[in-house]
C-alpha cells in the first residue's frame, strides 16, 4: 500500500501513472484538438513533478509551493512537446519543470545576489547537468571552466554565493533521540573546543566591564598600546591605568572561576 501524501489536496498515493504507448495517443489526441487530454497528460505526470520536487526538499521551501511551480513547468512541456522529437515525454520535461522550481528559488533566495552572479551559476549548473548526462559522472571544475568558458575562479564564487544559508541549528539526523544539529559538527582543527568556549565566555566577560575598561583592554591587548601611551590618550595617570586594568582582569578571571566550577 502506497503511502498517502496530500500535496496542493492531491493524495499522491492515487496518482496515475501513464505507460508510453497511452503517453503517445494521448499526445495524438491533444495535437488534434483533444483539450481534455491535456488535463489527462497533466494528471499522468504528477509523479514525475513529485519525484523532482524531492530533490530539493533541503532548501527550505514547502512543499506545496515547489510543487505548484513544478506543475507549472509539467504544463510548459505538455504545450511545446512534439512527438517528432523522437524521445520521450520524460526525458523532455524534467529539465523544464527542473529549470521552473530553480527559477523560483533563485527569484526567492534570502540573500540578494547580482544578476551576474546568478547568470554565471546557472550556466554553470546548466554545463554540470549536461555533462553528467552525457559522461555519468561529474565534471571537475576545470572541466566546468573549458566548457563555460569562465574562470575557475567565477565560478566557484558565483556557485557559493547562490547556495542557500543553512542555519547552525538545522538538525541534520535524528535517530529517535537527541537530534544532531549542524552546529555539532563545525570544528576547527587548530582550536580546541575549549579554547573556543573560553573566548566566547572571555567576550562576553569584557562586555560587562564599563566602557573605560573595555577600551583599555582593547588598547593593551588588541592594539598593543603601552600604559603611558593610553594614559596619554585618557587624560590619567599611568597609575591609574595599571589599577583599571588589572581589575578588569581580576572580574574577568574571578567570574571565569565561578562559572568553570
Amino acid at each position: 500500500m502506497r503511502t498517502k501524501v496530500e500535496l496542493c489536496g492531491v493524495d499522491t498515493s492515487k496518482l496515475p501513472v501513464l505507460s508510453n504507448e497511452v503517453m503517445t495517443q494521448t499526445f495524438i489526441r491533444l495535437q488534434s484538438g483533444d483539450e481534455f487530454a491535456k488535463d489527462e497528460l497533466v494528471m499522468g505526470n504528477l509523479r514525475l513533478v513529485l519525484s523532482l520536487v524531492q530533490r530539493f526538499a533541503y532548501r527550505g521551501e514547502q512543499a506545496d509551493d515547489l510543487f505548484q511551480v513544478g506543475c507549472i513547468g509539467l504544463i510548459k512541456s505538455i504545450e511545446n512537446f512534439d512527438l517528432k522529437h523522437n524521445v520521450r515525454f520524460s526525458t523532455y520535461a524534467v529539465p523544464m519543470i527542473i529549470g521552473e522550481i530553480k527559477r523560483h528559488l533563485r527569484d526567492h533566495h534570502p540573500v540578494r545576489v547580482s544578476r551576474s552572479l546568478r547568470d554565471i551559476a546557472y550556466k554553470s549548473m546548466r554545463a554540470k547537468e549536461q555533462f553528467i548526462t552525457e559522461n555519468l559522472h561529474e565534471p571537475t571544475l576545470q572541466q566546468l571552466s573549458v566548457l563555460t568558458e569562465i574562470p575557475r575562479e567565477d565560478i566557484l564564487f558565483a556557485l557559493d554565493a547562490i547556495q542557500e544559508p543553512i542555519s547552525l541549528q538545522e538538525p541534520i539526523y535524528h535517530d529517535g533521540g537527541d537530534p544532531v544539529f549542524m552546529l555539532d559538527q563545525l570544528r576547527d582543527e587548530q582550536v580546541s573546543e575549549e579554547s573556543w568556549s573560553s573566548y566566547v565566555f572571555i567576550k562576553e566577560s569584557i562586555s560587562k566591564l564599563d566602557i573605560r575598561e573595555q577600551k583599555i583592554l582593547a588598547k593593551r591587548y588588541y592594539y598593543g598600546e603601552t600604559q603611558t601611551e593610553i594614559a596619554k590618550e585618557l587624560g590619567i595617570s599611568q597609575a591609574q591605568i595599571s589599577r583599571l586594568e588589572k581589575h578588569a582582569i581580576r572580574v574577568i578571571q574571578e567570574q571565569y572561576n565561578i562559572d568553570s566550577h
